[in-house]
């Protein structure tokens, strides 16, 4: 495993973390085989664990809580984010920090999440919608930094809703966040227009997520795949969505090395781009964790693969079944 600074935080973090959205309640979660598959992680070198009580309304924090607690001799970074008080996902132009981040949410939902995981501190504490008007309201950073200054966590950070990296990049040259958390891919190239330059300049940390595009980039999906209807990839992958990343995924395949499979080459483009701090995709299953960690070792494409998946960059606008 390499690791890489994270911002101005100072901390060296596995480039490859640990996203646990899964474990909390998608179609198919196992506690049991969550925690090996968490425990080989770490035993591989991943030390980042992104969570949110979100995830189960708190049950992948106790996840977390539990994988700590299993490691005493280790330093695991543990970042975490906090609902909206309205619990809409995503974050609308018209929401106000009233409706979403008031400050007693904000401290209630803080020791729930400590609660949760069983720890005194987080080091990561993230919003998890955002909205660049809320930097209007200073009552977020008030509280935020009281809480920061009890000990209950060691940095502040956003989450930015999905194709919509410009809507974080007031927040970045504001100096009042410490990461950004934002989807970056093959496809979702975009963010390397205007929020990664203000991250180098403002030394804010880059958690990159869903580096397999809900799956897309894995080269699995087919036009006919389909999930439970408590699955909220069956409200995601609509057939207008599911056809269209299908397609987009075919055109890929004539790319891939042939020693290399698709998601390798979607988590090592990533990887190429030292903007990113570390990089969290879901990983359920054993092999999953020993398929992706291992990619940290492998490093960066090649320039000319580099330069061909460039062009297959994908802007996409939110929609109502984009979430």
């Amino acid at each position: 495993m390499q690791y890489r600074r994270f911002g101005r935080t100072g901390w060296q973090v596995s480039e490859i973390g640990y996203g646990m959205w899964g474990m909390g309640g998608w179609t198919g979660s196992d506690d049991e085989q969550s925690l090996r598959s968490l425990q080989l992680a770490v035993d591989l070198g991943c030390n980042f664990f992104d969570t949110a009580w979100g995830y189960g309304k708190g049950k992948s924090e106790e996840l977390l809580g539990e994988l700590i607690r299993a490691n005493p001799d280790k330093k695991l970074y543990t970042a975490t984010k906090i609902p909206p008080k309205n619990f809409e996902w995503p974050s609308k132009r018209e929401h106000t920090l009233e409706d979403t981040f008031p400050p007693d949410h904000i401290e209630e939902y803080v020791h729930k999440s400590l609660e949760n995981a069983g720890i005194e501190a987080y080091d990561l504490m993230q919003f998890h919608t955002w909205e660049d008007s809320w930097l209007e309201d200073e009552r977020w950073v008030h509280e935020m930094r009281d809480l920061q200054g009890q000990g209950l966590f060691r940095a502040i950070g956003i989450s930015i809703n999905r194709w919509e990296p410009w809507n974080g990049v007031k927040a970045v040259k504001s100096g009042l966040i410490d990461s950004v958390q934002v989807i970056y891919n093959i496809f979702d190239q975009n963010p390397k227009d205007e929020l990664f330059p203000a991250c180098r300049e403002q030394d804010v940390a880059v958690i990159a997520r869903v580096p397999f595009d809900e799956g897309t980039l894995t080269g699995k999906l087919t036009k006919d795949s389909t999930w439970p209807e408590d699955d909220w990839r069956s409200t995601y992958f609509v057939p207008e969505n599911l056809h269209s990343s299908v397609e987009h995924a075919d055109a890929l395949k004539p790319l891939v090395p042939a020693e290399m499979t698709m998601a390798e080459m979607a988590l090592r483009f990533i990887l190429g781009n030292p903007t990113v701090s570390t990089i969290i995709p879901g990983m359920r299953k054993t092999p999953h964790v020993k398929m992706n960690i291992a990619t940290s070792d492998k490093g960066p494409l090649n320039e000319k693969l580099m330069q061909e998946l460039e062009k297959h960059r994908w802007d996409r606008e939110p929609t109502e079944w984009s979430q």
